[in-house]
């Protein structure tokens, strides 16, 4: 896995407790920010780094994007 920064650790923390695991158990950026208690700029900018780096996946939905950890 990648090297990641204290705030991606934070936020892959956050997925964690939200169970975000799984694709059948994505979260939003809202959950997650409301979770991480992160202003939510800085969860997004964090989200779309961590999908680049492989460590999560981010399934486009009608709605709202939802994200989980992709399994190591």
């Amino acid at each position: 896995m990648a090297e990641l920064t204290p705030i991606e650790q934070t936020i892959i923390k956050a997925m964690q407790e939200l169970g975000a695991t799984k694709d059948t158990s994505i979260k939003t950026a809202d959950d997650i920010t409301k979770k991480s208690n992160r202003p939510k700029g800085l969860v997004t900018n964090t989200l779309t780094s961590l999908a680049q780096k492989g460590v999560i996946k981010r399934v486009a939905r009608e709605k709202a994007s939802g994200y989980y950890i992709m399994q190591a």
